[in-house]
């Protein structure tokens, strides 16, 4: 399947939290398929159900060449003292601000079958854990901005063409 198009920064479901998924379904199961053929394009890290216009808790990663997904994900533990990390978002086209995010995270939920799933990392996937369960919480990354850098983010944001 081709991947989504990805919703854009002033769509309601990027700042709506996203629903528990119940039944693994046949919807479930196209959607986790859409999600991480969306994640497969280069200088993709992480696409939430949110970015492709689905309010249900789940998302994909491509780090480090390994791909994947995570259906209900909690993020249960952050560590390390928080850093800031040069950000962007694909719902955020063209724009990169420093962003405090913690250098270790680990997220756990469910796969297709309903079993136990844990992922956790550093680095590039402790960036990407964090920042694909904000989208799932209604969050973007412009929100966790210092208040200089966010009104710059937002300046850029309404001259931006996609806007």
């Amino acid at each position: 399947m081709p991947e989504r198009q990805i919703r854009l920064f002033g769509d309601p479901v990027l700042k709506t939290v996203s629903d528990p998924i119940g039944t693994i379904d046949a919807r479930v199961r196209s959607l986790i398929e859409d999600l991480v053929d969306s994640v497969r394009l280069p200088g993709r890290a992480g696409v939430a159900a949110s970015q492709i216009g689905v309010n249900l808790r789940a998302f994909s990663f491509n780090v480090d060449g390994e791909i994947g997904y995570i259906l209900n994900p909690v993020l249960v533990e952050v560590s390390g003292e928080p850093e800031l990390v040069d950000e962007g978002c694909l719902s955020v086209p063209g724009l990169w601000y420093p962003t405090k995010r913690y250098p270790f995270a680990r997220v756990t939920g469910i796969d297709l079958d309903g079993t136990a799933v844990e992922l956790s990392g550093s680095g590039i996937m402790a960036q990407a854990l964090q920042h694909e369960t904000d989208h799932l919480d209604g969050l973007l990354y412009l929100d966790r901005l210092d208040k200089e850098n966010r009104r710059a983010a937002m300046k850029e944001v309404r001259a931006s063409s996609w806007f």
